[in-house]
Parts: structure tokens; C-alpha cells; sequence
């Protein structure tokens, strides 16, 4: 690409705050959603197609982004599912041989609107001392009166169900027919890399929708249970947190991951919430209380569960602890077949320090069957 763009943008918070940048690409253009940011240095194309980001623009605090284009292969889903970008620098150009597009035409082909030449150190701090909030970024900068009335119609994302946006609309299956396991996966906006990491384990995959019925996916008689990330909040989520409550009766083998930890925990009659401006990077400490070893973790959610209520539950424990806060890293039941984490071992680029508990989950499985 051969010229700088300058057109002015800016970023508007719901609390009327300000900051300005320039519009990437030469077009004009306006999104909405949740502003949240993401501490990774590396990783921002599975963080752009990742389900669980959603209705949200999505704050990038690395100072450079897009300086290795994009390849097809490193897709977590059909395409960006973020609302918009936020950025620094923005290169315009890519030097990685196995790119197969600029971040440039990536965005253009899922028709992203991004911004700029943002001072995104001031901004995230904001967000750190004030919260995720609504915001809209756009290059009709003089439209400030016009901009606030469209960000007043963006609904607040407690309480808003949006697996329905993400999910697919009917089964299909990912791996080798002939593996020696079936796991029936509830997606609620699963990422491609999870179905990687079960299906190099020797797993078939069968993928639901995410209003699947317990008896939906029984029939195909799977010998576990998955309950994938997604986004949104997990209260409004009945059809797949009654699912798992019958999962959970009848002892199957289950793991959740990000949203599926929560509606696990919703399952056990465990509230949520909905966090300050919540966990997203993948360089978080977290904190193994069974072997007592520590990971370093990529995690992503803007929800977690009631930790007391988890501690003063009969029949859940605590198996994991984020460092950072204290808060509830993953959940076991003591009498059940079933585990959860709030954070993402199946991370791409990385870290990998989790990846174990895919292979638990298949110990689980195995273990059950005989």
C-alpha cells in the first residue's frame, strides 16, 4: 500500500470520554460494542476471529500490529469476529513469507472498520480505572451529538445472550470417524484450535448447536461432553445450561472452557458476575491448588463465577486460582465426572502450559469407559 491514510477518527466512551486517532484504510466508517482490551505482544489474528470477542472493539496493547499479515491456517473461526479495532501503529505492509494477506486486506474482506494512531496507553489505563464500558469509534467526527445517540441503542453486555450470533446452525463433525473417542461438543462459540487439540488425542468430534438438547446429543452416544468458550453472558444461556445440569445428573464425563466453565458453575445453582473490565492477555498467572504448580495462561472473559459460592459449595471445589485476583481459575466437582477452567489451554499462539487438561479430559473419558 502505497499512501498513509489520515483520515480523522475517534473513539467515544458511553461516559462521554473522547480519544482520537486515524481511520485505517481510506474508507470512512463507524462500529459499536464493549471496549475491552488484550495485553498479547503476539497472536492478533486468533484474537480478532476468536467467538468470544463478539460484539465487542477490541483495544490492542501491542504497539505495532499487523506486521506479519495474516494466513487462512491460523483462523479460529470463518472469520474476524470482533466489532472493530483499535491500534497504535498499523502496518500497512507484512513481512512473514507464509502471510497469505496484509492485515489490511483481512480487515477489508470481513469488512472491519478500525482506527489508529490511538494513544492506546491512555486508553487502557481509562479502562482499568473506570471499566469496560459501550464505545463506538468512527470518522464522523463532528458528529459527537449524532454518535451518542447511536451509542445509547448498543445494549449493555450483562445480561446479553449472544451465542445465538456465533454458533453454528446445524451438527458436523471434525477428526478421524475412526478414533478411539466421541465427544459430543456444545458450541456456544468454540474455537477451531479446541477441536485441534481433541481431535490429535484420538477424538471424533461431533459439534452442536448451542440450543442442543441433552437428548440431542445423547444420541449420537458420545462417550463425553464438551462446553465450549463463546461470548456474551452465560445467564441467558437456559437451553445449554439445563443440557448440562442432565449431563451432570447422569455422570458423564464433562469439561467446560471459558463460557462453558460458567454455565457449568450456573448448572450447580453458582452465580456470576460481571467483572471490572475482566481478563484478557496470554501472559496471566494462574494457579494450580491440586498439584500446586503454577501456568501461565491465555484468557479471555469479561464474567467470572462467585468464588465463596464455589468454596461453600458441597459438591464443587476450586481447583485453580488467576494469580492476578483471586479469582476462581477452575472448578471440579467431588462427586461428578466433570471440570471446568476459565481460561484457554488450547492458546494459539501460545502459552501451552495447560494443554494437560486436554489430556485429562481424555484420561476421564477412558476411565469411564472402563
Amino acid at each position: 500500500m502505497k499512501y498513509q491514510p489520515r483520515k480523522k477518527a475517534l473513539i467515544l466512551l458511553e461516559d462521554g470520554t473522547i480519544f482520537y486517532g486515524k481511520a485505517v484504510g481510506d474508507k470512512d466508517g463507524s462500529a459499536v460494542g464493549e471496549v475491552c482490551f488484550n495485553t498479547g505482544m503476539t497472536g492478533y489474528q486468533e484474537i480478532f476471529t476468536d467467538p468470544s470477542y463478539y460484539g465487542q472493539l477490541m483495544v490492542t496493547t501491542n504497539a505495532h500490529i499487523g506486521n506479519y499479515g495474516t494466513n487462512e491456517d491460523e483462523n479460529e473461526s470463518d472469520r474476524a469476529k470482533i466489532s472493530g479495532l483499535i491500534c497504535k501503529n498499523f502496518s500497512y505492509t507484512q513481512s512473514r513469507p507464509a502471510a497469505d494477506q496484509t492485515l489490511l486486506e483481512f480487515l477489508d474482506d470481513s469488512n472491519l472498520f478500525a482506527i489508529s494512531d490511538v494513544d492506546t496507553r491512555a486508553l487502557v489505563t481509562y479502562i482499568r480505572e473506570n471499566g469496560a464500558m459501550n464505545a463506538i469509534i468512527s470518522t464522523d467526527v463532528e458528529n459527537i451529538e449524532g454518535l451518542k445517540a447511536k451509542l445509547k441503542e448498543v445494549p449493555n453486555m450483562k445480561g446479553l445472550e449472544l451465542a445465538s450470533k456465533v454458533s453454528v446452525k446445524e451438527p458436523y463433525f471434525y477428526g478421524d470417524e475412526n478414533a478411539t473417542y466421541k465427544i459430543a461438543a456444545l458450541d456456544v462459540g468454540i474455537k477451531r484450535n479446541i477441536l485441534r487439540n481433541l481431535a490429535k488425542r484420538d477424538a471424533y468430534i461431533k459439534v452442536f448447536p448451542y440450543d442442543a438438547s441433552y437428548e440431542d446429543m445423547k444420541a449420537w452416544n458420545p462417550d463425553g461432553y464438551f462446553l465450549s468458550n463463546g461470548p456474551g453472558d452465560p445467564e441467558p444461556l437456559e437451553s445449554a445450561i439445563n443440557a448440562t445440569k442432565d449431563i451432570i445428573e447422569n455422570n458423564h464425563p464433562l469439561f467446560g472452557i471459558c463460557l462453558g466453565h460458567q454455565i457449568i458453575a450456573i448448572a450447580n445453582g453458582i452465580q456470576t458476575y460481571k467483572m471490572h473490565h475482566g481478563h484478557r492477555g496470554i501472559n496471566h498467572p494462574v494457579k494450580n491448588l491440586v498439584s500446586g504448580k503454577g501456568e501461565i495462561t491465555s484468557q479471555n472473559h469479561g464474567f467470572s463465577v462467585d468464588k465463596e459460592q464455589t468454596e461453600n459449595h458441597p459438591d464443587v471445589e476450586v481447583t485453580h486460582v488467576c494469580l492476578n485476583d483471586g479469582t476462581v481459575g477452575g472448578l471440579a466437582m467431588k462427586s461428578k465426572n466433570v471440570f471446568s477452567v476459565q481460561y484457554h489451554p488450547e492458546a494459539s499462539p501460545g502459552p501451552h502450559d495447560a494443554s494437560y487438561l486436554f489430556d485429562e479430559f481424555i484420561e476421564r473419558i477412558a476411565s469411564a469407559r472402563s
